[in-house]
This record gives C-alpha cells, structure tokens and sequence, in this order.
C-alpha cells in the first residue's frame, strides 16, 4: 500500500464505527483529504489528540480505495485546547474551518492551508481580537478562491472610488450610478477598517472602534454568504464579544 507524507490540519471529524474517526485534513501539498485514523477514540491511542479540529499535524497516510489511512501523526501547532478554552476564539474556529472546507477540494492550493494555519495559529496566540482575526482570514480565503472584494474603484464600471455602496453580488463597494436600490451604505471608517483587514494593516484593523468593527463584520458576512450560496451555519454562532 503506497504511502504519503504531509502537513494538514483537521477541519472536522466524526465517528466510524466503535473506535475509529474519519478525518477531514487541509493538507500543505495534496488539498483535501479525508482519511481514516484508526483506533483514535480507544484510551490508549496514540495519537488521537493530535487529530482533533484546529490542530496541525505532520501526517504519513496511506492510500487507500476510497479513504487514505492516517498511519503517523506528530503535533506541528497544538492550537485546539486553546483556543477551545476561549468560547470566542472556539467560534471564530469553527467558522474558519467550516469555511476552508467548503472553498477546497483535492486540487486546493497551498496559500489556502497556510492562510488557515496562520489565522488558527493568531487565534491561539491572541494576537487580534477573535473578530477581527475571522473577518480578515474569510476575506483573504475569498481572494485566493477567486471573489476578491473591491474596495476602490467601483466592481462594476471600474469608476475610481471611494464609493459608499456596497453589493455583495455585484463584488464589492459600486458607484451610486451602478447600485442598485436599497443597498447598503458604508462609511468611510468602516471601508478603511475592511481594506486594512483585506491587506493585513494590523495596526489599522486593532486600533478600530468597536462599532467600526460591527459594522465590517455585518458587511463580510453578507460577502461571505453571497458567494458561498450556502450559509455558513457556525458564522451565526460566532461571539463577536464587544469587539
């Protein structure tokens, strides 16, 4: 039976049979993978911690008919119990992983696994506020899978900005001229705050109000549910705290 060698993170897991999980990996090389890990759920396992949501994993696999085998697991980032130990890091988690989840499959590249680890990495470490940290990292993974925001000129016409409608199906902030009617209006505070979070100005983004925040996030969210088709369910479980 071939075997591989990669990095991944556990996006998700559940049950198979008594003792078993199948695991769903955002791998460094091979997108993702789903794997079985057998005998994880037994007491005396060995690596069963190493593959729950959240953490990153040096993984050997081997290949199999319709589900590889998880044979190795070494902890690269132990980032689960932390941040399952902080309620609203645990809830920007999980809509992080839920996200990856549905922009990957097999061919995914690789800036999508190092996006995910770099932002899970940031939550365990408390580098931002969790709110912050979800609404840069679903606005990056948009990008790299293709729907990149305009928050200059307009995503229509091409009309240099700034411009205070923003459409999420239309791909961003547009001119008045090509906003529909009822759009929704954003001030200059909160297009600098969701530039700054698409651009990684972290000194930008933590320097943010708090209503400037709620107001982004209501915007990324909206983005994010558009192009998606399908609504995130843990997006409407994240605790957005005071912000």
């Amino acid at each position: 039976m071939p075997t591989y060698r990669d990095e991944g993170v556990v996006l998700r897991t559940h049950q198979l049979g008594e003792a078993d999980r199948i695991v769903t990996l955002l791998t460094r090389e091979h997108g993702k993978v789903r794997a079985v890990a057998k005998g994880v759920r037994r007491t005396s396992s060995r690596f069963g911690a190493r593959l729950e949501p959240f953490m990153v994993a040096d993984l050997q696999l081997a290949v199999g008919r319709s589900l590889d085998i998880v044979t190795q697991a070494v902890t690269l980032g132990a980032y689960a119990p932390v941040i399952v130990a902080d309620y609203r890091a645990y809830t920007a988690a999980a809509a992080m992983v839920e996200t990856a989840d549905r922009l990957t499959d097999e061919d995914a590249s690789r800036q999508q696994y190092l996006l995910l680890v770099g932002a899970l990495r940031s939550l365990a470490r408390s580098e931002h506020d969790p709110s912050l940290t979800l609404d840069s990292y679903l606005l990056r993974a948009l990008s790299i899978a293709g729907w990149a925001p305009s928050f200059g000129d307009c995503a229509v016409t091409g009309e240099p900005g700034p411009h205070r409608a923003f459409v999420p199906q239309l791909g961003g902030m547009v001119s008045d001229q090509a906003a529909p009617p009822g759009a929704l209006r954003i001030d200059a505070a909160t297009l600098g705050l969701l530039t700054a979070l698409l651009t990684g100005d972290w000194a930008a983004a933590d320097a943010s109000p708090s209503g400037v925040r709620t107001r982004a996030s209501g915007a990324v969210a909206g983005y994010v549910q558009w192009h998606l088709e399908r609504g995130l369910r843990s997006l409407e479980h994240v605790d957005r705290g005071a912000q």
